[in-house]
C-alpha cells in the first residue's frame, strides 16, 4: 500500500486545511497578487498549445493559467478539495484527482505523453520518503522524449536538494537547468530555493 503524503496527513487531522488553502489564494488572486511565476517559466519553455500536466495541480493556478494563454492541460492532485475549486475557478483543463505516486494517465484513457510537467508549490516535499523515487519514475514515463520538467521546492522541509537530483536520476532524468527561483535566478550552493528543469536520460 503506498504510504500516504503528509498533505493526506495534514487534511484528515485538520478537515478545513484545504477549503482555507484555496481560500488564501482566492483572496490573494482578488488582491492582485502575482500567482503566474510558476506557469511562466513553463510556457517559455514551450511552443503554444502543448500539452502539459499540472502534477499537484492544488486548487489549479499554475495549470489554469497556462491553459488560459493556449495550452492542453491536465491538472492531477490527491486533495479532491482542491480539485473541485479548480474545476470551479479554472474551467477548461481536465482535473483529476490521484495520487502522484500511482499515476497512469493512460489508463484513464489519456495516452499521449506531455511536452512539459510543472510540479510546483513544494509538492515533492509533501511526498512521503518512500514515493518520492516512485512519483519522479511515474513523471518520467508520462514525458514526451524530447519533453522537460519544471519541479520547485524549498529548503528546510526534509528533502535535500541534492537527495532530490539523486532520486530524479534514478528516475531516469537529468537536470538541464538549476536555478534558485521561478524567475530566472541563478541556482548556488547558499540557495534555499530549487528550481530544477529536468529531461528525460
Amino acid at each position: 500500500m503506498t504510504e500516504q503524503s503528509a498533505w493526506v496527513r495534514m487534511t484528515r487531522e485538520d478537515p478545513g486545511h484545504s477549503t482555507a488553502y484555496v481560500q488564501r489564494f482566492r483572496t490573494m488572486a482578488e488582491q492582485g497578487v502575482d500567482l503566474a511565476g510558476e506557469a511562466r517559466l513553463v510556457d517559455a519553455m514551450l511552443p503554444r498549445g502543448s500539452r502539459v500536466l499540472d502534477a499537484g495541480c492544488g486548487p489549479g493556478r499554475v495549470g489554469g493559467w497556462l491553459a488560459g494563454v493556449g495550452h492542453e492541460v491536465v491538472g492531477v492532485d490527491v486533495d479532491p478539495v482542491l480539485i473541485a475549486a479548480a474545476e470551479d475557478d479554472h474551467p477548461g483543463p481536465r482535473w483529476l484527482v490521484g495520487d502522484l505516486a500511482e499515476l497512469d494517465l493512460p489508463a484513464l484513457g489519456l495516452p499521449d505523453p506531455f511536452d512539459a510537467i510543472v510540479c510546483a508549490g513544494n509538492v515533492m516535499t509533501f511526498l512521503a520518503p518512500s514515493t518520492r523515487r516512485t512519483v519522479l519514475g511515474r513523471l518520467r514515463r508520462h514525458v514526451a522524449a524530447d519533453g522537460r520538467a519544471a519541479i520547485g521546492f524549498g529548503a528546510g522541509r526534509g528533502y535535500a536538494f541534492d537527495e532530490f537530483l539523486d532520486d530524479a536520476r534514478a528516475a531516469g532524468w537529468t537536470p538541464d537547468l538549476l536555478l534558485a527561483t521561478w524567475d530566472l535566478r541563478p541556482f548556488t550552493p547558499e540557495s534555499d530555493f530549487l528550481v530544477a528543469v529536468l529531461r528525460p536520460a
